[in-house]
């Protein structure tokens, strides 16, 4: 089995009391889908740009990592229609 790498980039960004990033995956072939995430910082909570920071991070990846889901789902119906594909995934 060949090795494969597959490569994310966080991009972040604040406006304010709102942080927003970016998670675009990138694989051998140079395409990839991309997920968004954003947080909001309540103007009555402490100024802590990493909370921030991480909170849209980790709903950018739930966002990429649901994209993802739907493309392999398509994929596994498109060649289970396949008459010569007997393979269950």
């Amino acid at each position: 089995m060949e090795a494969k790498q597959w490569t994310v980039q966080i991009y972040l960004n604040e406006d304010g009391n709102d942080t927003y990033a970016r998670a675009v995956l990138t694989t051998r072939d140079g395409t990839g889908p991309a997920g968004t995430g954003r947080a909001r910082r309540n103007p009555a909570d402490p100024s802590v740009p990493e909370i921030g920071d991480e909170l849209a991070v980790s709903r950018a990846l739930a966002d990429l990592a649901e994209k993802l889901a739907v493309i392999s789902q398509h994929d596994i119906t498109e060649f289970a229609s396949s008459p010569a594909s007997s393979r269950s995934w």
